[in-house]
C-alpha cells in the first residue's frame, strides 16, 4: 500500500511546460523497451556478478541496458582510464539507440572527465542521464554546456524501493510534475522521527532546481563546469562529512557570492555526518545549516529525501520548481521530458 506522500505525488496535476520560453531542451521520454547505456564514469565495480544485478534491475524497469566498452575497467580507484571513461560517456550520447544513459555508481573521477568530454555531440543528442554522488560534476556541467535536463535520481546500482521507482516513473516515462514528500515514518514512537524537517525559514520559491551533492559542487567552485545559480532553487546532500566540514563547503560558497543569488535552498540527507569522538562545544550539522542558511532570507529547510539513502526523490536539473519550506515540499512546475 503506498504511503500518502507517495499517493499525493502520483497524483500530482500535470503543468504546461515552459521550457520554450526558458531555452531549456527536454529529452525525450522513456518507453518501454527503451535501450539505455550503462557508464561508470568515476568509481569502478569490482564483481562481475555486481553488475549482472544492474543489468537486471534495468531490464525489470523494462528497459534494455547497454554496457558501455569500458564498463569493467579498473584503473586504480577509476573504472579506467580518463580517456576511456570519457569515451564511454561520449559513445553512449552519439549513439542514436541509446534513450538514455544511467550511471552504475559515484565515488569520485567525474571532474576528472569533464575536459575530456565531446559537448558539441553531447548538446546534439538530448538524453536523460541519471545518478547522484559524484555524478553531480557530471549534471552541473551539463547543465552549464549542454541546456538539457538531467535527474539526480539513483544510481541503477542503487536499491529502487518502490518508492525510488515510482518517482522516476512519474519523471523519466510519465512526463509528470509530481510534488516531492517524505514518506511517513512507522517508527514504534510516539512522535515520529523518521522523514522529518527541520525549517530554517518558512515560505515559498520558485526558482530552475540546481545541485547535488555538496563536496562535488563545491570542488567546481571557479571552474567552467557550472552552470549560473541566479534565481535557482539549490538542493544539496553529502555523505561521511563532518559538520565543520560542512560548515567549511557552505562557507565556499558563501565567499563566492552562490549562496547570495538564490531563490530557495533544500538541504537533503547527510549521512554519517556526525561529529567525530567527542562533540562537546562542538556544533550539529543542523546549527551549522542555520548558521548558513537563516541569514540568506529566502525559504530554506533541511532533511529532504535525496541523498545517499535507500529510496529518495528524482529531482531533474534545470527544471522551473517550487519548494515550501513549511511543508518540506518540492514541486515540479514542468515535466523533465518530453
Amino acid at each position: 500500500m503506498k504511503s500518502a506522500a507517495m499517493a499525493a505525488m502520483l497524483a500530482a496535476a500535470r503543468t504546461p511546460a515552459s521550457a520554450a520560453t526558458t531555452g531549456l531542451i527536454l529529452p525525450p521520454r522513456l518507453r518501454q523497451g527503451d535501450m539505455v547505456g550503462l557508464i561508470e564514469p568515476a568509481g569502478f565495480t569490482d564483481d562481475a556478478f555486481d553488475l549482472d544485478l544492474v543489468k537486471e534491475t534495468i531490464s525489470a524497469m523494462g528497459l534494455r541496458p547497454k554496457p558501455a566498452r569500458h564498463l569493467a575497467d579498473r584503473h586504480g580507484y577509476l573504472a579506467g582510464t580518463d580517456a576511456d571513461r570519457a569515451a564511454d560517456v561520449n559513445a553512449m550520447f552519439a549513439d542514436p539507440e541509446v534513450r538514455a544513459v544511467f550511471a552504475v555508481r559515484g565515488g569520485w573521477g567525474c571532474a576528472r572527465i569533464l575536459p575530456l568530454l565531446d559537448f558539441a555531440t553531447i548538446r546534439k543528442n538530448p538524453k536523460l542521464l541519471v545518478g547522484f554522488s559524484d555524478i553531480t560534476a557530471l549534471h552541473l556541467a551539463f547543465a552549464a554546456k549542454a541546456g538539457f535536463t538531467t535527474i539526480h535520481g539513483p544510481n541503477a546500482s542503487s536499491s529502487w524501493g518502490s518508492y525510488s521507482w515510482e518517482a522516476f516513473r512519474s519523471v523519466a516515462f510519465d512526463a509528470g510534475t509530481p510534488t516531492f514528500a517524505n514518506p511517513q515514518g512507522h517508527e514504534d514512537r510516539l512522535v515520529q522521527r523518521a522523514g522529518r524537517i527541520r525549517t530554517f525559514r518558512p515560505g515559498t520559491a520558485r526558482g530552475r532546481l540546481l545541485g547535488g551533492n555538496l563536496t562535488v559542487l563545491a570542488a567546481l567552485m571557479g571552474t567552467p563546469w557550472l552552470p549560473d545559480f541566479s534565481g535557482a532553487i539549490l538542493f544539496i546532500e553529502d555523505i561521511s562529512e563532518q559538520p565543520y566540514r560542512i560548515d567549511r563547503m557552505l562557507t565556499q560558497l558563501k565567499l563566492a557570492g552562490m549562496l547570495d543569488r538564490l531563490k530557495g535552498v533544500v538541504f537533503g540527507q547527510c549521512s554519517d555526518c556526525g561529529p567525530a569522538g567527542a562533540s562537546y562545544g562542538g556544533f550539529t550539522l543542523s546549527q551549522v545549516l542555520q548558521q548558513h542558511l537563516e541569514p540568506l532570507g529566502i525559504p530554506a529547510f533541511q532533511g529532504g529525501q535525496f541523498g545517499h539513502v535507500a529510496n529518495q526523490y528524482s529531482l531533474p536539473l534545470g527544471v522551473q520548481a517550487e519548494m515550501d519550506a513549511t511543508a518540506g515540499t518540492i514541486r515540479l512546475l514542468e515535466p523533465a521530458v518530453a
